[in-house]
């Protein structure tokens, strides 16, 4: 079953006081980033404290209304904290409520007394079912959204007028708006053969990658890259083996860790890949949150236009073009001015 099919399979009733507070005038729910929500919302001036399921969710809301999160669902780091809005730096840990790993009991749930509960990703029938549960069983009011590169625009327009940040999110879904025409227009202008073919490496050993349709592969879909672990078919997270990595042979690998991106370059059994030979090995950003996943949410908006210009150089953003994008965008998003020397440490492969 699609994703957008579900609410229909749910029933409409436990939809209509949401979606009349929150859609557009003539907005249906097929064009809602609203996948499911259970019990009635408060009004937007009476959200105050918002718990959120798990981590692409706090990513979310931490940058769009940063005052309403009750505590982080994961551990940030202290490192990663000092990129964040004052409102979230100092916020305890306070666990999650999605997944099979959920470390949240409904009774704690109650004591923390949230007025909502939001929580963000890749929804499917199973979740909304277990997010029912939660929802009659505490009379806390639920919502699940849609977390896809694609909806990041809508999402944050529509979970904006949701919380009473109406103006923000605007603000911030035009940001994502303009970086994902940018995608467009360069992923247009090149054939889907002729695109450099990718490999994400995840995991300290670089052998865990997304298979296609994985939501945490979505930025080098939209980057104009090639998942060359899309050969092994769909699906979410894999283990692989080194001689898969091999014989896939990828013209440029990127990850998320320092001491992989490293090893990896003098590592001999990585040697005979086109991407080492080359030193086409890229680490992203990760402060405060990962420029490819890590989590999949918005902050991968930026991570769309770092690697944009890593594979189509001069097509997308120059060198300052992309500085000034980054600038922009911590402004924005994250409501921290960087100087000088930390868009050199993020740009230069150091954050």
């Amino acid at each position: 079953m699609k994703r957008r099919t579900l609410l229909g399979a749910l029933g409409a009733a436990p939809l209509l006081p949401l979606l009349a507070a929150g859609a557009r005038a003539g907005e249906d729910a097929a064009n809602s980033t609203i996948a499911a929500a259970f019990g009635r919302l408060p009004a937007p001036a009476d959200i105050r404290r918002v718990f959120v399921g798990g981590a692409p969710a706090s990513a979310l809301l931490a940058v769009l209304a940063p005052e309403k999160l009750l505590g982080w669902p994961w551990n940030v780091s202290a490192e990663a904290r000092a990129w964040l809005p004052p409102a979230v730096r100092e916020l305890p840990q306070v666990g999650r409520l999605a997944g099979r790993g959920s470390t949240m009991s409904n009774e704690t749930l109650l004591q923390l007394q949230p007025d909502l509960i939001l929580d963000v990703g890749t929804v499917d029938a199973t979740y909304i079912s277990a997010m029912q549960r939660v929802a009659e069983q505490t009379g806390l009011p639920c919502v699940l959204v849609h977390g896809q590169l694609a909806d990041h625009p809508a999402q944050l327009r529509e979970v904006g007028r949701l919380l009473g940040v109406a103006a923000r999110g605007e603000r911030l879904a035009a940001w994502a708006e303009k970086t994902i025409a940018l995608s467009e227009r360069v992923r247009a202008a090149v054939p889907p053969e002729k695109r450099p073919r990718v490999y994400y490496a995840r995991g300290a050993g670089g052998l865990e990658t997304g298979l296609a349709g994985s939501i945490n592969m979505e930025t080098i879909d939209f980057a104009g890259g090639r998942n060359v672990a899309a050969e092994a078919g769909r699906g979410g997270i894999a283990k692989i083996s080194l001689e898969q990595v091999l014989a896939w042979n990828p013209e440029v690998i990127v990850t998320q860790d320092r001491e992989l991106a490293r090893r990896v370059l003098d590592d001999p059994l990585w040697r005979p890949l086109e991407a080492v030979r080359a030193r086409r090995v890229y680490l992203a950003p990760t402060r405060p949150f990962g420029w490819l996943d890590v989590p999949p949410s918005v902050n991968r908006l930026i991570g769309v236009r770092w690697l944009l210009t890593l594979l189509h150089p001069g097509r997308a953003d120059d060198a300052a073009s992309l500085r000034a994008a980054t600038a922009d965008f911590y402004r924005l998003f994250y409501g921290v001015e960087p100087g000088a020397a930390a868009l050199d440490a993020l740009l230069g492969g150091n954050a």
